[in-house]
């Protein structure tokens, strides 16, 4: 069996020492991408199972400038029988990164409050993948929310990375291979002897002491002089959040400018962030040098200082940006060994003082169109939101997510209306369905736009059976019921059209100007305890017909000024009990006609200052029993023209101290019996004329002539008569 024992370059495999010998190799690779080594084998062996190799490592090395060794390291994704001969059969190798084995899954999944770097690496993880260097000097953002959408893991972190500006490259050792996560040129470093490579020009059949570059070229091109990026943040809406990198070049037509939005930003040093790295993405492939040669230790990623080339400006350190090695052994079948491999490798690079960031190749998904998703939040919760009212949900594809307040970012809501204080706001609760669309299709952007019904939430008023009726219908938080909500509704059945309004407890309606309410049939309003209004100036009520109150207990109208009641007919008030009556004042009635009050027991009209009464006509009062007038002080009675007093049985007066009538014509006294008595004096006088009748029992009568006539005797008696 042939052996590589005596090669320079070897094949490596779990088939088994020299099962497979190396024929030829190609290695591509490339910062930011995965490489891809393709080796053509030859074995004496005609019957390899082609799945023995799939997925397991292989290594090829051969010696360096300098008796080092180099080392290609990969996973076998591809292993073909390409053909066979009498002595040997032909196999191809297809071997790559542990990285791209991520191409392989797929997934729909959300990462929140964790940096892009942290997401990537917990990615390689749980895929089982350790094998990483984090060589990552900047710092990066937390993003709230980050989706992989239908995306394979692959395409997952690749966009990320492009999107931040890392990249990597691989570092290869026996059975093994390692990815260099990189950002900035302390990720690189030279390969031992080929810190320096010379550059010596292609001479036919001529060789070199030493691994050098034998061709060379170098080329600038035009990039944009400036970047712009904007972005909108809806918690800072006037914030500005432009922000713009510009690089001078000394050449023509370079001032023009990249603008781009959105971002993906809402703080503007994360913007500066963003704007460098895109800026510093088009700044790499400003200047760009390709070459070939036999140097066999340069590789992607690694750092070199290239000497002796005519031009002096182009003999400077350099990063390898992307190789391709080939590699040609032997002819076995000539039998010939221990010979030279030839060994070549083109390369490009660029100056290793202006950063390197990968182009951005990878898209990012797109939501094609709305979806459904729950609503959710946190678990004894009926309602979950922030301060503007977003809330969070699980979507159909999340097979991560537990339904819980996690379940994703908190997600806004649009509502019919939202002005600055004022608009509308129905926050969606927790198990409802609602409409998810996605700003520019975005998964990193969901908006929440309508709700929907389905089979557990069914709509609230039956359906076909109530197809005319529409409305809102809520319902109470915490631990509600069906019998507790809110709801105003809409009947439109022709004949029985109707406009429903029910509050569960309180209902406030507040008019800042005029309302005007229009029932063109009957209202019925029912108060089943109290009922209070209060009216800051004038009420006015017409009622047409009739109007009737009832109040099964007390009323009480307290008017601040005046109150006047106007009745067209009549006006009938009946008092089971008493009726009081306090005027603080004066008390007026005006009776236009005849006026009667029926009391059936005892009344009492109590005057505080003066009573006045005023008859137009006739007075006629009638008391079944007794009176009885209680003056104070004084009495007056003033009657225009007659006055009769008739007493049917017995009439006394008491008067406390003087009493004076004067009758300025006559006066008739008429009686059975009349008796006068005084305790002092009596006097009677009239012009000159007196009688004066005291208690000594002294009477003087006094005159001018006096006259006594009898038709009987006239006797005068006494103890002593004298007659002058």
């Amino acid at each position: 069996m042939p052996l590589q024992d005596t090669r320079k370059m070897v094949l490596e495999t779990p088939l088994g020492k020299d099962e497979l010998l190396l024929q030829q190799m190609t290695v591509r690779e490339e910062l930011g991408r995965p490489y891809e080594i393709s080796i053509i084998a030859l074995s004496e062996d005609h019957n390899h199972e082609l799945n023995k190799l799939l997925g397991e490592s292989i290594t090829v090395h051969f010696e360096t400038f300098g008796g080092n060794t180099r080392y290609f390291n990969g996973l076998v994704s591809r292993f073909a029988h390409l053909s066979s001969s009498s002595s040997f059969a032909r196999y191809e190798i297809i071997a790559r990164p542990w990285l791209w084995f991520l191409t392989r899954n797929s997934d729909c999944r959300i990462f929140q409050e964790k940096s892009i770097p942290d997401i990537i690496k917990e990615v390689f993880r749980d895929r089982g993948f350790s094998d990483f260097d984090d060589r990552l000097k900047a710092t990066y953002r937390t993003w709230e929310y980050c989706v992989q959408y239908r995306e394979t893991d692959f395409n997952f972190v690749s966009r990320l990375m492009e999107q931040e500006g890392i990249y990597y490259y691989f570092e290869h050792a026996k059975n093994t291979h390692t990815m260099v996560l990189s950002d900035s040129y302390s990720a690189h470093k030279t390969v031992t002897d080929y810190d320096e490579v010379p550059y010596f020009p292609h001479v036919q059949n001529q060789s070199r002491e030493r691994d050098h570059v034998y061709d060379w070229h170098v080329a600038h091109q035009v990039q944009p002089g400036k970047y712009a990026i904007d972005e909108f943040d809806f918690k800072k809406p006037t914030s500005d959040l432009l922000v713009k990198k510009e690089t001078a070049r000394d050449h023509a037509m370079s001032g023009f400018e990249i603008f781009d939005y959105p971002g993906e930003y809402v703080e503007k040093g994360d913007g500066n962030h963003y704007v460098k790295v895109r800026n510093e993405e088009l700044h790499a492939q400003y200047e760009r040098a390709e070459g070939a040669g036999n140097a066999r230790g340069l590789a992607a990623g690694a750092l070199f200082s290239l000497t002796q080339y005519p031009r002096d400006d182009e003999n400077k350190e350099y990063l390898v940006t992307a190789a391709t090695h080939r590699l040609v052994s032997d002819d076995y079948e000539a039998g010939g060994k221990g010979a030279e491999d030839p060994y070549d490798i083109d390369f490009a690079v660029m100056d290793s003082k202006q950063p390197f960031r990968p182009e951005r190749i990878t898209p990012k998904p797109m939501v094609q169109g709305p979806q459904t998703a729950v609503v959710v939040g946190k678990s004894g919760e009926e309602i979950w939101c922030d301060e503007f009212g977003r809330v969070k949900v699980q979507f159909h594809w999340d097979r991560h997510g537990k339904a819980d307040e996690n379940s994703s970012c908190w997600v806004r809501v649009a509502q019919i209306w939202a002005g600055v204080k004022w608009g509308a706001m129905h926050v969606p609760r927790m198990g409802q369905e609602v409409i998810v669309d996605f700003l520019e299709g975005d998964p990193d952007q969901p908006i929440i736009t309508g709700r929907v019904y389905n089979g557990d939430n069914m709509p609230p008023y039956a359906l076909p059976a109530n197809q005319t009726q529409s409305g809102i219908k809520s319902r109470s938080s915490k631990d509600g019921g069906t019998d507790n909500f809110n709801e105003i509704y809409f009947e439109d059945k022709k004949g029985e059209e109707e406009m429903y309004i029910h509050a569960e407890k309180d209902q406030n309606t507040v008019v800042e100007n005029d309302q005007t309410e229009l029932v063109q049939r009957n209202k019925m309003v029912r108060v089943d305890n109290d009922r209070t209004e209060s009216i800051g100036r004038d009420r006015s009520l017409h009622v047409e017909r009739d109007k009737k109150e009832k109040v099964d207990r007390d009323k009480t109208i307290d008017v601040g000024k005046d109150h006047s009641e106007g009745i067209r007919g009549n006006m009938s008030i009946s008092v089971a009990k008493n009726l009081t009556e306090t005027v603080a004042l004066n008390y007026s009635e005006n009776v236009g006609v005849a006026m009667e009050l029926t009391v059936g027991a005892q009344m009492l009209h109590t005057v505080g200052g003066n009573l006045s009464e005023s008859v137009g006509v006739s007075m006629d009062t009638s008391v079944g029993k007794d009176v009885s007038l209680d003056i104070g002080k004084n009495a007056k009675t003033e009657i225009g023209e007659d006055a009769t007093t008739d007493i049917g049985k017995n009439s006394k007066e008491n008067i406390g101290e003087n009493r004076t009538v004067t009758v300025k014509k006559n006066s008739s006294l008429k009686a059975k019996k009349i008796e006068l008595t005084a305790d002092d004096q009596i006097s009677l006088k009239t012009g000159s004329a007196e009688l004066v009748m005291k208690k000594n029992g002294d009477i003087t009568l006094k005159g001018k002539k006096l006259t006594i006539k009898g038709s009987g005797n006239v006797i005068i008696k006494g103890s002593n008569v004298k007659v002058n």
